[in-house]
């Protein structure tokens, strides 16, 4: 079972298959704002939904720390466009 675990230290939410990375959404940060840049799953998990779960975990971490996310990457980019419940934490 993957876990995904939000690593702030890391600037990324970490897929852990074991103790094994198998996928990353990473971002930098500014003053209240949150910019997914990157999102990858390595090519053995693909199509187990890993990469959405990713952006999922950074989604709720953002707003628990009311954050707002400004998502660069093309794979976080879709997600904020075809989920509306991502809306409350799109920036601006």
């Amino acid at each position: 079972m993957v876990n995904i675990v939000h690593e702030a230290h890391e600037k990324r939410a970490a897929a852990y298959d074991g103790d094994q990375v198998v996928g990353e959404s990473t971002y930098s940060t500014s003053e209240g704002l949150w910019i997914i840049d990157h999102t990858q799953v390595d090519d053995n998990y693909r199509g187990q939904n890993i990469a959405a779960r990713l952006v999922e975990e950074l989604v709720n971490r953002a707003r628990e720390q009311g954050i707002k996310i400004m998502p660069l990457c093309p794979f976080a980019k879709k997600e904020f466009e075809t989920k509306a419940q991502y809306r409350d934490v799109l920036y601006p």
